[in-house]
């Protein structure tokens, strides 16, 4: 039997981490068919290579869709025909969308927001057209600790993006695989497998704040090394004892 490689182990260590997400929180069920969003981004890469590879397991059996959105007001050029190919090495079908947006229509929210929400809502309706019941993005584990600062330093609340968000709206599911990745692990991914990377120059990208939250992050790691554990398991460790109640008026 052939030695397996230091590089095969720490791949099957974020196999792990995928499956150890998926169970946790429900992710997957059998007969699901989940939408991939495949930005051409490493963590979108990522994504589909990591569920393309889960969806030929026997347990449980899902069907996999690939979506590629093209804002076509921002200037992010994208290999189609390497995303295609991308997605066709686990023969899923691929699907390429062109949508923009004004961002002078709602000046109460920041051109980010616009763009995200613009794309989510393109995501909905491919979903809805091509059968599927969930949409996976590839947000990893430190999208969503960065989000958790973010809203509680801007937004005054304890929230993040969740592993998964049923949208009674859109009677769909939101999930994320790779919650339980950190963002390290993909980087090494990327090289590991060669990831074609995609040219991105967003106008609106130097006014988010999520770069802030990515040094905070990283700062609270250089006082404690486990500290993105001990965030991630605050998120499910909610002490109300110990936080303010507020007292109603009485009438």
């Amino acid at each position: 039997m052939a030695a397996v490689s230091e590089d095969e182990k720490r791949y099957r260590k974020i196999k792990d981490k995928v499956r150890k997400a998926i169970l946790d929180y429900g992710l997957i069920k059998d007969g699901d068919r989940i939408l991939i969003g495949l930005s051409g981004g490493k963590d979108s890469l990522a994504l589909l290579d990591l569920l393309g590879d889960r969806s030929r397991i026997f347990q449980p059996r899902f069907e996999l869709v690939a979506a590629h959105i093209v804002m076509t007001n921002i200037p992010y050029h994208s290999d189609q025909a390497y995303l295609r190919d991308f997605a066709a090495r686990y023969d899923i079908p691929f699907v390429l969308h062109e949508t923009s947006f004004d961002a002078s229509t709602d000046t109460r929210k920041s051109p980010c927001f616009l763009c995200s929400w613009t794309r989510r809502k393109a995501l909905f309706e491919i979903a809805k057209a091509n059968s599927c019941n969930k949409i996976a993005l590839g947000h990893h584990q430190d999208d969503i600790l960065e989000t958790l600062l973010m809203n509680l330093t801007h937004q005054g609340a304890f929230s993040t993006m969740p592993p998964k968000l049923k949208m009674d709206k859109f009677e769909m599911e939101i999930i994320r695989p790779l919650c339980l990745v950190p963002e390290k692990e993909l980087i090494w991914l990327a090289a590991w497998q060669e990831y074609k990377k995609q040219v991105k120059n967003c106008p609106y990208e130097s006014g988010s704040n999520r770069s802030d939250m990515k040094r905070i992050l990283q700062q609270l790691e250089d006082i404690n090394p486990e500290a993105r554990y001990s965030l991630w398991g605050s998120m499910t460790n909610i002490q109300e004892q110990y936080l303010p109640q507020k007292i109603k008026p009485k009438k």
